[in-house]
């Protein structure tokens, strides 16, 4: 047993355990829960840091390197749009009692540009809302049973998806038993499921893992729309859907912004198609930021601000990822990706502590590569991985530090006759 330092100053830092696994509901009501709960480092000046005992300075960097693994996920106009979109329509559909076939959303953008995180956040904070209203009990729960009220279920798409994997995909969520089951009997379960939990919004991420030239794929998107008779908000996120052949066989209705799509031609066979009804979707881009108007760089230079107020650097000036050159030389390295911008700071603060230069200047970060060839979870034909710009070129000679050593001055050195040209 230890007993902590009475000198000790520092907040209690406790290393975060494994991440949840939000494609299941035990884990996703574990990150709906904790996803604010990490506290970050406390900020400390060079001063107050090298008057901590060597084991407080190991603790406090520790704790300011997870930090910034950390970072909190910070709101871009284009995310607050597509929240504005996904919120309004999952509320929306959750009061309809009506009969009638949901509308529902497909969010669509680049690799890395935080698709994932802004609609599970948005998710989250509409179960956190409805629970609350229900006082965190299922509304909808047959009488005499106490069914686990679900909101929200988040399912990725298989890699290679057929009708089947997908709807145990969906019932994986919610740990249902599917072992010895045929299709018929795995989409009855996924709609006694979806009734039973009282889920309102179904998040299907990597759609764009289907290839429509393959007839499994086929399938399974006719399936995936059939759900939307089930009453539930389906929420369809991909990278660059319109050039997927998601939406090849719908039309855009310039009346009402939304692609509409006939009714399914193969899932009939599932029972889920009792009426003719057209199936909608809103579509929205969650693009990457933009440097070619001064509206855009201001959102830019904003949006390095508001990063720069979660980064605990002993020797951080203000304006360190704002002022001078610094919000040009960061999009190029980032092309304006959220994500890269992050791994890339996130890399950069690593370095920056473990050289003691404890700020961030181009001359660190021209150190660090942005290598996205094994990101895990993440599948490169689906255009999940994307472009990463090229990393500077360091000239021999340059060093990791801010300052540059000086070279000495050879205009007064007397270099002997033999330089000069004189015989001896």
């Amino acid at each position: 047993m230890t007993t902590q330092d009475p000198t000790d100053t520092t907040v209690p830092f406790v290393l975060p355990g494994p991440p949840p696994i939000r494609e299941t509901l035990a884990g996703w009501e574990q990150w709906r829960a904790t996803r604010t709960a990490f506290v970050p480092a406390p900020r400390l000046g060079l001063a107050t840091w090298r008057m901590l005992s060597p084991r407080q300075r190991m603790l406090h960097d520790l704790h300011r390197t997870a930090t910034h693994a950390n970072l909190p996920l910070q709101q871009t106009p284009m995310s607050q749009a597509v929240a504005k979109l996904m919120r309004g329509r999952i509320e929306s559909n959750a009061v309809k009692h009506k009969p009638t076939t949901r509308a529902g959303v497909m969010i669509t953008g680049g690799g890395y540009q935080g698709k994932t995180e802004t609609a599970c956040e948005v998710a989250a904070a509409f179960e956190d809302a409805w629970l609350e209203l229900h006082h965190y009990l299922n509304p909808d729960a047959v009488p005499g049973t106490r069914d686990l009220h679900a909101p929200v279920a988040y399912v990725q798409t298989p890699v290679t998806a057929k009708p089947k994997s997908t709807c145990k995909a969906i019932l994986s969520f919610y740990g249902a038993d599917t072992r010895r089951m045929d299709l018929p009997d795995l989409v009855r379960q996924v709609r006694d499921s979806l009734h039973d939990h009282g889920s309102k919004a179904l998040l299907l991420d990597d759609i764009t893992r289907l290839r429509m030239h393959r007839a499994d794929d086929q399938d399974t998107l006719d399936l995936i729309r059939a759900f939307m008779n089930m009453h539930v908000t389906l929420v369809l996120i991909g990278v660059d859907i319109p050039g997927s052949g998601l939406l090849r066989e719908g039309r855009h209705d310039p009346r009402t912004g939304q692609w509409i799509l006939p009714t399914s031609t193969r899932a009939k066979t599932f029972g889920l198609e009792p009426t003719q009804t057209e199936r909608r979707f809103d579509l929205i881009e969650l693009d990457r930021f933009r440097y070619d108007t001064p509206q855009h760089i201001t959102a830019w230079t904003s949006h390095l601000a508001g990063l720069e107020q979660h980064l605990r650097l002993l020797k951080a000036p203000p304006g360190m990822l704002t002022d001078g050159t610094m919000p040009e030389y960061l999009y190029r390295r980032t092309d304006g990706v959220v994500g890269l911008l992050e791994r890339l700071v996130e890399d950069g603060c690593r370095e920056a502590i473990a050289t003691g230069e404890e700020r961030l200047t181009q001359t660190v970060l021209d150190s660090i590569a942005i290598d996205l060839t094994s990101a895990p979870g993440r599948d490169p034909d689906a255009g999940e991985v994307p472009t990463v710009p090229a990393q500077p070129t360091r000239t021999r000679g340059t060093v990791t530090g801010s300052k540059r050593k000086r070279r000495r001055s050879t205009v007064f050195d007397d270099h002997g006759p033999t330089a000069s040209g004189a015989t001896p």
